[in-house]
């Protein structure tokens, strides 16, 4: 199964997320199949910036997003 996460980036205390497709039993950190876009929660305007393309078709082929996701992205 897959599933449409963040996973963290960035340096200690500068969180900087990617939102990637990867296999749902892999760690937040594994490895993944496609990064689909970003979000920086330390800018002043918490910057998103997602593939609305390809979210559409990894959604279509199965892939669940999770909360957070669904939270940032306004699905």
């Amino acid at each position: 199964m897959t599933a449409i996460r963040l996973t963290r980036m960035g340096k200690k205390k500068k969180p900087f997320y990617r939102i990637v497709v990867t296999d749902s039993r892999k760690r937040r950190d594994g490895g993944w199949i496609e990064s689909i876009g970003y979000y920086n929660p330390i800018d002043s305007d918490k910057t998103v910036k997602v593939d609305e393309e390809r979210l559409n078709y990894w959604l279509s082929v199965g892939a669940q997003m999770s909360d957070t996701v669904k939270k940032i992205t306004g699905k």
